[in-house]
C-alpha cells in the first residue's frame, strides 16, 4: 500500500493551513498522488477500501457523472457550465480541488464516457453505505434539474444512475419530487433557513405543500409519522455521519444545505399541525 503521498500531503497541508482540515485535504491530495502510481480509475484504487479512497472516488465520480448528465441532452450549455462552477464555488474548493473537479467534469461530458462501468466501481467502493449513495444520486438530480426542467434524455440517464446504485424507478421518482419541491420551497421563501427559522418567512399554501413533499409525507399523515420521516431524513443527511462514511470533507456544505432544507420544511409543517 502506497502511503508516502498521504504522509507528505498531511504534513504540507497542516503547515500551510495550520489546521487539521487543511491537513486532511493535503492527505487526500497526497493519496491521489499515490493512486496515480497504482490505480486503474480516476477515483478507485486497486486493492484499497478505506475512507480516503471512498472520499476520492465520491469526489471524482460526482463531477465526472455531473458532466455526463449535463451532456445527456445533446450538448453542454453555458448554463450547465455556470451551474457546475457555481457548485464548486459553493463548496469552497481550493484551486487544486477545483481543477480536479473541472477535469472530472470534462471527462464526464466527453463522448464515450463509460458511465455504467464507473457507477459499478463507485458502488463497489462505497459498499453498503446507502446514505452515501443517496447523497450522490441527489446531487445528480439537482444537476439535471438546475435549469428548472427535465427533458427525456436527462430522465433516462438519471434512471440509469439510480438503477446501477440500487434504486428502483419508483424511488427515483420520489426523490425527483422531493428535490423539485425543495427548489420551489427555497424559491418561495426567498431567504435562508436562518431567516426562516426566526419566523420571518412567508407561509403560503404552496410552500406548505412543498414542505410536505420535501419530507416525503402529506397532510393526511399523523404527527408521529411526519416526525419519523423527518428524523430519518436528518439521519441520512447528517454531515458528520456522511463524512464518516466517505463523503469528502470538501463537500460537507452540500450535506449541510440539505439538512437545512429538511429542518425548514419540518419547522413550517410543525407550525400547522
Amino acid at each position: 500500500m502506497r502511503i508516502w503521498g498521504k504522509v507528505l500531503g498531511f504534513l504540507f497541508g497542516f503547515m500551510l493551513s495550520k489546521n487539521v482540515f487543511g491537513a486532511l485535504i493535503g492527505m487526500w491530495l497526497g493519496h491521489m498522488f499515490d493512486r496515480g502510481r497504482g490505480s486503474d480509475f480516476n477515483g478507485t484504487v486497486r486493492g484499497e477500501d478505506d475512507d480516503v479512497s471512498r472520499q476520492a472516488a465520491f469526489f471524482y465520480s460526482t463531477f465526472s457523472v455531473m458532466g455526463h448528465v449535463a451532456k445527456s441532452k445533446g450538448q453542454v450549455t453555458n448554463h450547465d457550465i455556470a451551474f457546475a462552477n457555481a457548485y464548486m464555488k459553493k463548496l469552497g474548493l481550493n484551486n487544486e480541488l477545483c481543477q480536479q473537479a473541472q477535469d472530472a467534469f470534462r471527462e464526464g461530458k466527453a463522448t464515450g464516457f463509460p458511465l455504467k462501468e464507473r457507477l459499478k466501481k463507485f458502488k463497489k467502493i462505497c459498499g453498503n453505505r446507502h446514505d452515501l449513495l443517496l447523497m450522490f444520486l441527489e446531487i445528480q438530480i439537482q444537476v439535471a434539474f438546475s435549469d428548472g426542467e427535465l427533458d427525456k434524455k436527462e430522465r433516462e440517464v438519471l434512471h440509469t444512475i439510480a438503477r446501477f446504485l440500487g434504486y428502483s424507478a419508483r424511488q427515483l421518482d420520489n426523490l425527483l419530487e422531493m428535490i423539485i419541491a425543495s427548489a420551489a420551497f427555497n424559491q418561495q421563501s426567498g431567504q435562508s433557513y436562518q431567516q426562516f427559522n426566526g419566523g420571518n418567512a412567508p407561509s403560503s399554501a404552496g410552500q406548505l405543500e412543498n414542505a410536505y413533499k420535501i419530507l416525503g409525507v402529506n397532510k393526511n399523515n399523523t404527527k408521529a409519522d411526519i416526525k419519523k420521516a423527518y428524523r430519518k431524513l436528518m439521519s441520512q443527511h447528517h454531515p458528520d455521519k456522511l463524512i464518516a462514511k466517505g463523503l469528502p470533507p470538501a463537500m460537507m456544505e452540500a450535506a449541510k444545505e440539505k439538512t437545512q432544507d429538511i429542518q425548514a420544511a419540518y419547522d413550517l409543517i410543525s407550525k400547522h399541525l
